[in-house]
């Protein structure tokens, strides 16, 4: 049911800018949204799985915002550069649950932290030195290799709807991650006014970061990357 799901979830939003996320209650949730409190157990499962899917909807939709920013026109790439950062700093002022997923800091009136995705590092393989043929065993013959079955693929199995916002969010660093290849990816398009560097487009996202924990005067955001495009233009 994507309408209900939608209701619901703008109703939850709703909520939590009226009251702290413990404080939001599931059958008010579902009466402000219209549908009955069975409605809304069928489609997320709990208030957990509610909390899980009003975050992914928010992260969602300030990565449609990058987007948004990134498509031409204007031209010049660097002019589309500021508009996200622009973005980023006003979407995280204006939506806590952007501000917490870009920052990591979640408050008392916030969900629960959402499980994030990190890169894990690989574990070492243990030692395993060459075969020296003078000092080594000789090596007993291989096995003959087992017959390969057919493959068989296992039955379908419907997944639960309530499970559907289970599954992790970005980190804050695999988020900027996204903005900025986002951002590399969109002014160097063909067509577009010239190539800029990956770590450039981080520089105007972590610049935009520190916006949002020290909001500049009004108008200041756009001074600030521009001049710092500037500069790495000219250096």
């Amino acid at each position: 049911m994507p309408a209900a799901r939608d209701s619901l979830l703008d109703a939850a939003y709703m909520a939590l800018a009226r009251l702290p996320w413990p404080a939001v209650r599931m059958v008010d949730v579902a009466a402000a949204a219209g549908v009955s409190r069975q409605t809304l157990y069928n489609e997320f499962g709990s208030k957990d799985g509610l909390a899980r899917a009003l975050v992914r909807r928010e992260a969602a939709g300030f990565l449609a915002g990058i987007d948004r920013a990134l498509a031409p026109p204007p031209a010049d790439p660097y002019e589309r550069l500021t508009a996200a950062a622009e973005w980023t700093a006003s979407a995280a002022q204006g939506n806590a649950l952007v501000k917490a997923l870009l920052t990591g800091c979640w408050s008392d009136r916030l969900p629960p932290p959402p499980r994030t995705l990190a890169p894990a590092a690989a574990p070492m393989p243990p030692y395993d030195p060459p075969y020296d043929p003078l000092f080594d065993p000789p090596l007993a013959p291989a096995a003959a290799p087992a017959p390969v079955p057919p493959f068989a693929p296992p039955p379908l199995r419907a997944v639960p709807v309530q499970r559907r916002a289970d599954g992790p969010v970005l980190s804050p660093g695999g988020l900027l991650a996204a903005v900025r290849d986002r951002a590399v990816a969109a002014v160097s398009a063909p067509g577009a006014a010239g190539a800029v560097p990956a770590d450039v487009c981080e520089l105007v996202f972590r610049l935009a970061l520190s916006c949002v924990a020290a909001p500049p005067d009004e108008g200041g955001i756009a001074d600030l990357v521009r001049g710092a495009l500037h500069h790495r233009r000219t250096a």
